[in-house]
């Protein structure tokens, strides 16, 4: 493997390794996968001289082709058509009508996901989280606002979570007109039919991870249904390892006409909001402001998702959200979690949040005329394609530290090993200070340290895990220790 064990150390596995410039380049041989699509990294400059290999795109295998090809466009454009036929989902609106109103359509969608569940082998279940949310912002009385949660139970990795949401509840041009017509097709119909086709494609095959498919409610009132989610898994302890919201994807459209059918945004937050402001001087005294968890994970996505199988470019927009504007992967970002909001690339304004009407002979308002669903077809395979990588490979490395203690001209990196019965080693990446995107990647094994000549002064470096069969994990920054 070209590099060399110290005195004391297992051939098997070690707790420290060494790795000259020159021979940690020959022991790089086997790794693959960058944090970066194609798309992107044609704008950045070659990789530079120095230890590891150029980091490279991750193909799907064919386990992820398979899956990919089961995502069905019809069915996707059944569930945005049925769910905007409910007239309106407001989260105020009638709960107990079997035709019209929110409490028609949470039905319907938990009447769906328990078929797919039915096709699990007992690994998917089903239920209505609801609780009552007291008068506050947008909520004028006492109102029982219920998520229809799916949740695929991981095989041998069950407490490691990842969360995909998209909210039921819509709205019109008046947030608190609970009776007009809102048919929300494209807010957020749209995402909803993105979690329900993933969780009838993904309840079949059997995952190492916990993955969790969530139709929250009371989104457009305030993020009351995420932000509960979020609570009820933080109150539990869960280890959520990444979440996505999938809000207004239905559409590539924009109010002058403009078009890009091939482009989903991945917004994704910086500096996390639950950090303290100490920990925050500490990241930003020492560089990291662009390697937030939540940017590690948007990394991967373009890194798993940015190929011939998904036919989509990720524009990564290293933002919270929009201006003026929110979704639920809020509510997980306040938990410290890493989360990250898929949206179409261009907007309607004149369809969105507009009371259906016609005006000179044209139709308007968020109806599923205006939706392109071969566009959500391809949104739900970028999704399927994160959330697949995600559970079948290792968990983000824990515990990561570059050593600041000492004045050297090298880099001396710890983690903790992960748990995975599957777990094959780790990989070092590196990356100019000026650079968006990782550039070089060191194979170091199955160890829990390593000192990389290189000076950790000049660049910045990252941790991921790899299993057995070659799939990797999202990015660990470390954290400055001794």
């Amino acid at each position: 493997m070209g590099s060399h064990e110290t005195a004391g150390e297992r051939p098997t596995r070690s707790t420290r390794r060494s790795f000259l410039t020159a021979s940690a380049a020959a022991t790089a041989a086997t790794v693959a996968a960058p944090l970066t699509g194609t798309a992107a990294a044609a704008h950045e400059p070659g990789p530079p001289p120095g230890p590891g290999q150029p980091v490279r795109p991750q193909p799907p295998g064919r386990e992820l082709a398979a899956l990919l090809r089961e995502v069905d466009r019809d069915r996707i454009e059944a569930t945005v058509r049925r769910l905007a036929a409910f007239g309106t989902r407001h989260t105020l609106s009638a709960q107990d009508d079997p035709q019209r109103g929110i409490g028609a359509a949470r039905d319907w969608i938990r009447d769906r996901l328990s078929e797919y569940a039915a096709a699990s082998g007992g690994r998917m279940t089903v239920e209505l989280q609801s609780y009552v949310q007291q008068p506050a912002s947008r909520i004028p009385t006492a109102t029982r606002i219920t998520n229809v949660v799916a949740t695929l139970r991981g095989v041998s990795s069950p407490d490691r979570v990842y969360v995909v949401t998209g909210h039921y509840d819509s709205r019109a041009t008046d947030v608190m007109d609970a009776v007009g017509d809102a048919p929300g097709a494209d807010d957020d119909a749209s995402g909803v039919a993105v979690l329900m086709e993933l969780a009838r494609v993904m309840a079949t095959r059997p995952v190492e991870a916990t993955v969790v498919f969530a139709a929250v409610a009371g989104e457009e009132q305030g993020l009351y249904g995420s932000a509960y989610l979020a609570g009820q898994l933080k109150a539990a302890g869960v280890d959520v390892q990444g979440m996505f919201s999938n809000d207004i994807v239905g559409s590539s459209t924009a109010d002058d006409g403009t078009r890009d059918p091939r482009t989903v945004r991945l917004f994704a937050e910086g500096v996390p909001t639950a950090e303290t402001p100490a920990e925050a001087s500490v990241r930003q005294s020492v560089g990291g402001e662009n390697d937030s968890p939540s940017r590690q994970l948007a990394r991967f996505v373009a890194d798993v998702a940015e190929n011939g199988a998904t036919g989509m470019r990720i524009r990564v927009v290293y933002r919270r959200d929009r201006y003026l504007r929110g979704s639920d992967h809020i509510s997980f970002l306040r938990q410290g979690w890493p989360a990250g909001r898929f949206t179409e690339p261009n907007e309607d304004f004149a369809h969105q949040h507009q009371d259906v009407r016609v005006v000179d002979g044209v139709q308007y308002g968020d109806l599923p005329e205006f939706c392109d669903f071969d566009y959500i077809t391809r949104v739900a395979r970028v999704n399927g394609a994160a959330l697949w990588s995600l559970a079948q490979a290792p968990g983000t490395p824990k515990g990561a530290v570059i050593v600041t203690s000492n004045l050297t001209n090298d880099t001396t990196l710890r983690w903790q090993r992960g748990d995975e019965p599957d777990l094959a080693g780790y990989e070092v990446l590196w990356r100019e200070t000026t650079a968006a995107e990782w550039q070089r990647v060191i194979a170091v094994g199955d160890v829990t340290e390593v000192t990389v000549d290189l000076s950790k002064d000049n660049v910045f470096f990252g941790v991921r895990a790899v299993d057995r069969d070659g799939h990797r994990s999202p990015v660990a920054f470390p954290r400055p220790g001794s």
